[in-house]
């Protein structure tokens, strides 16, 4: 063990700054563009030497992105307007919530997004499930 804890001595100070909380925007942004960087290296590797250094950082990140910039409690279908607009996308172009008519019963709180649906729209957008779990519409 003494050889393991000779090597993370030697080696300490420049891992200690990856896996210190971030105390400013310019620390989260650093770690940020570390963690690109980690994923980069280590692709979809979990065996990676750096995949657990890439996990741990995430959390940090995470962990700050709860703390400093907590999620707005938004509907279901606020997030999918707001989706619709950075998109450029019309109730026409939705082929993962349905036809135009659903669309727009969605949009008016006349009905839900299913799990079919909400799995689709994330899969589109790049979002998580998550982001379509928030309060009711209304």
């Amino acid at each position: 063990m003494n050889a393991i804890l000779d090597q993370a001595t030697m080696h300490w100070a420049y891992i200690a700054p990856l896996l210190t909380e971030p105390e400013s925007e310019a620390e989260y942004d650093a770690k940020v563009e570390a963690l690109d960087e980690l994923l980069d290296m280590a692709g979809d590797d979990e065996n990676h030497p750096l995949a657990g250094l890439a996990a741990r950082l995430g959390d940090i990140i995470e962990a700050y992105d709860e703390e400093h910039r907590p999620m707005p409690d938004a509907s279901s279908v606020d997030v999918l307007r707001y989706l619709m607009e950075e998109h450029g996308v019309t109730q026409s172009n939705l082929p993962e919530v349905g036809a135009q008519p659903v669309v727009s019963a969605i949009l008016a709180g006349k009905r839900s997004l299913n799990w079919r649906q909400i799995c689709g729209l994330s899969e589109r957008f790049g979002v998580p499930t998550d982001a379509f779990k928030g309060r009711a519409a209304g």
